[in-house]
């Protein structure tokens, strides 16, 4: 995932080419800041009222968005924000993580209009078109700034469902066996394994003259699609990842005793979401110690409530899902996110926080007002042009919808916020606007 993706010479979202976009209705898919500008007004509100509940910091706070796609999200989250000056004028910078140079450019365009960027250690800089305030872009979070009097507002939206997954399946007791042909299999093949052992799926090439039926191909990616060159088969033997991602969670090792069991997992996730808790609430280490925890993260991906995802790979090219392993370079390729499994990841990463969530988007949304902000924004358009107001419409009303062509249900948010013992939820999450 991550070489078809953000690979330098042919990735997906890093790959140079002229006129390429891989968001909206001329590209791949279209994600929720595209369909209506109520969504990053929305998350731009969440900020706000989660700044007024810590107490109004005057100094050193920081906007930060990782896989920031064209910039749109955070486009309406500063025309929001610079509504409520203090806040506005307390923001140290926005940073920007992203990988892609292309993606980067128009970023810069939406966000800074003509003022041109800088390169500085490790990473770039201008000056946004909002109140003149610093944007900064760098390809990994960990080269951001962290510090005790940094209060880090962070926004994942779509990020976590295209970081690497590593899928394994609980395979019956084995049978003698004296070779194997994985590669990457450990030397204990030989000896007889009377429990479960899990088994990881590894990536190998399809058998000549396959089918769609040989190959069980879903019936949603076989229209117009050539049977795939790869496919996901399990290894002969355990891996090292088999040996010991599995066995990091409870849940994960609950499920190994029932033979056919698969679960996916992201390493790179759980790394994210610690990342993200150790910079709101402090960390075991001297260097990432904070005596006040503040600031604040919400994510918003797709993926289940609280089940382990399985059998999620996917592919979509031209609004349309595929086979992930076609035409690499070419197809956005992502899986469903484990929202349980990043909550366990901040937890223990930090004394600091506590985790809201996930809540469907469209109880997120709803509860944050977008209902009464569509009434504004339909009121404010001349009845003449009735095109617009639809769009209006049936945009915010997708963003909430539970049916099959709606974003409300499948899509997810969750908050990791400073530790309150409970005595305070965050807005959207059950607790109240201030």
């Amino acid at each position: 995932m991550r070489q078809c993706l953000t690979s330098p010479e042919g990735g997906y979202y890093t790959a140079t080419q002229q006129g390429r976009d891989q968001f909206g209705q001329r590209g791949d898919f279209v994600t929720s800041p595209e369909i209506s500008q109520m969504f990053g007004e929305l998350v731009g509100i969440w900020i706000v009222a989660e700044w007024m509940a810590q107490g109004r910091k005057t100094s050193g706070v920081e906007l930060i968005e990782v896989g920031p796609g064209r910039g749109t999200l955070m486009d309406d989250v500063l025309r929001s924000i610079r509504n409520f000056q203090s806040l506005s004028s307390s923001i140290e910078a926005v940073y920007l993580v992203e990988a892609s140079p292309s993606l980067r450019e128009a970023q810069r365009k939406l966000l800074c209009g003509d003022e041109p960027i800088k390169e500085i250690q490790d990473g770039f800089r201008s000056l946004s078109k909002y109140s003149n305030i610093p944007v900064i872009w760098y390809e990994d979070i960990r080269f951001l700034p962290r510090g005790e009097e940094k209060s880090p507002f962070i926004v994942a939206h779509e990020f976590f469902d295209a970081l690497p997954i590593h899928i394994f399946q609980s395979v019956p007791p084995s049978q003698p066996s004296t070779s194997s042909t994985t590669p990457l299999a450990v030397s204990s093949s030989s000896r007889t394994s009377f429990v479960p052992q899990w088994r990881e799926l590894v990536v190998s090439p399809t058998p000549p003259d396959s089918t769609h039926s040989t190959l069980g191909t879903p019936s949603s990616q076989r229209s117009s699609n050539t049977p795939p060159d790869f496919q996901l088969t399990p290894a002969k033997a355990s891996t090292p990842n088999s040996l010991v991602l599995p066995e990091s969670s409870a849940r994960y090792k609950a499920l190994k005793a029932q033979a056919g069991s698969v679960v996916e997992i992201s390493p790179e996730g759980r790394s994210y979401a610690a990342e993200f808790a150790r910079r709101i609430g402090g960390g075991s280490t001297a260097e990432e110690h904070k005596a006040k925890p503040s600031g604040a993260a919400l994510i918003l991906d797709y993926g289940p409530l609280s089940t382990i995802p399985v059998n999620s790979l996917r592919g979509i090219r031209s609004h349309q899902q595929v086979s992930p392993f076609s035409s690499p370079g070419h197809v956005d390729i992502s899986a469903d996110v484990d929202f349980v499994a990043l909550a366990d990841a901040a937890l223990e990463a930090s004394p600091g926080v506590e985790v809201y969530g996930p809540v469907e988007q469209g109880y997120f949304l709803q509860t944050m007002g977008i209902r009464k902000r569509a009434e504004q924004l339909v009121a404010g358009v001349p009845e003449r042009d009735e095109e617009k107001r639809k769009r209006l419409e049936s945009g915010w009303k997708r963003l909430i919808d539970r049916g099959g062509a709606g974003m409300g249900k499948i899509y997810k948010a969750m908050a990791i916020v400073p530790l309150s013992g409970g005595k305070r939820r965050p807005v959207g999450f059950g607790g109240d606007l201030l």
